[in-house]
């Protein structure tokens, strides 16, 4: 199984070496190469490797910063010309050079990744620039919401998600993301599905510790458009998933009128690297159509014994009175690594319009 860190591969680094001497001068690629392969290499892992690779690029950069971000910004349109990897994970060495180097030169690094973000997104960049000028950035942002290009655009949103996976913390966002809602009303109806995603994902990470806030932002944006209703429905989905049930009475989801029946677990023992099968039958017993939204709950044993509830939706759709389903479902127990298996029982969980409604046991062995 190939590793993330290995996406910075001698392939990649001889590939990128072409256009870094076409844009840099004195660039040697043999020197550049030894660099790269320091003895701490093999041990790096991905972040590491993508700061590496910008350290060895500064090697060979003019000592001036706005020198050396005028050559990234010819590195980027010869990698472009070349057709290297665009919106690949590993080219995100450009943005970090960024964030090393130009933090103490606020407006040259702005318009540098104003510059970037349209190759590799600057999303994880931009974090300590936000930390150390708040406002600033956030104005920025603002702006960046009326930008031709949707990778600015995005940026605007992306770059400022209080919990971005991966990102560096920005604790005042957490703790109060009112200054992030103008730049995301500004874009709640972007022409691009990406950037309307990026708002969606910022909301998502709002709810997860200001609830009510996103409550008041779906209330104010129902209806405005099918695109924003899918977003708001999208940024609600922690919240659904939690049962929470404002957000369940705004999308009117109700658990009455609507059974579970025949409900089985097929495999009562389930192997490491097999998987869980269950079925039920669900009836919407009303004489009105009603939303059923179905998922259910694996109740995962961890490694002291206690039990970690995940869920996992199966759908949403309209059932028309009286219509009745036989729903069967696999659950993967094969190995992966964000999750470890361990032997013992486990629970499994129904859940209807986000109503628990009935529990099974199974056991996991190796």
């Amino acid at each position: 199984m190939s590793l993330l860190k290995d996406l910075y591969s001698a392939g990649f680094y001889h590939g990128i070496s072409g256009c870094i001497t076409e844009t840099i001068p004195g660039f040697n690629e043999e020197e550049f190469m030894t660099l790269i392969y320091s003895p701490a290499f093999e041990g790096m892992e991905l972040k590491a490797r993508m700061k590496h690779t910008a350290e060895c690029l500064h090697h060979f950069m003019p000592s001036a910063y706005t020198d050396s971000i005028r050559l990234l910004g010819h590195l980027v349109e010869s990698l472009k010309a070349h057709g290297f990897w665009q919106e690949r994970l590993e080219m995100m060495f450009l943005p970090n050079y960024i964030e090393l180097y130009g933090l103490d030169d606020l407006e040259t690094s702005m318009d540098a990744m104003e510059v970037v973000t349209q190759y590799v997104s600057c999303e994880f960049a931009i974090r300590p620039f936000l930390n150390r000028y708040p406002e600033q950035i956030l104005a920025r942002m603002m702006q960046w919401t009326q930008h031709p290009h949707h990778g600015v655009r995005r940026l605007a949103s992306e770059g400022c998600r209080p919990r971005l996976p991966w990102g560096l913390s920005v604790p005042r966002l957490k703790e109060n993301p009112a200054a992030i809602l103008p730049i995301l009303t500004a874009l709640k109806d972007d022409p691009s599905d990406v950037v309307r995603r990026s708002v969606a994902n910022n909301l998502n990470d709002i709810s997860k510790d200001h609830p009510e806030l996103l409550l008041e932002t779906a209330t104010n944006w129902k209806g405005h458009s099918k695109e924003t209703d899918t977003l708001i429905k999208h940024a609600c989905r922690t919240l659904l998933k939690a049962g929470h049930e404002r957000i369940l009475s705004h999308f009117g989801l109700r658990s009455e009128g609507i059974s579970i029946e025949d409900f089985d677990v097929l495999t009562s023992e389930v192997k490491i690297g097999g998987a869980l099968q269950f079925s039920f039958r669900v009836t919407n017993t009303t004489n009105t159509p009603t939303v059923i939204r179905l998922e259910y709950a694996v109740y995962y044993r961890r490694s002291n014994g206690q039990l970690s509830r995940k869920v996992f939706k199966i759908s949403e759709r309209v059932y028309q009175p009286a219509q009745s389903e036989l729903i069967t479902r696999n659950q993967s127990f094969k190995l992966i690594t964000t999750r470890k298996f361990y032997d013992g029982e486990h629970e499994l969980e129904m859940i209807i319009n986000g109503s628990p409604m009935v529990r099974g046991v199974f056991v996991v062995s190796h």
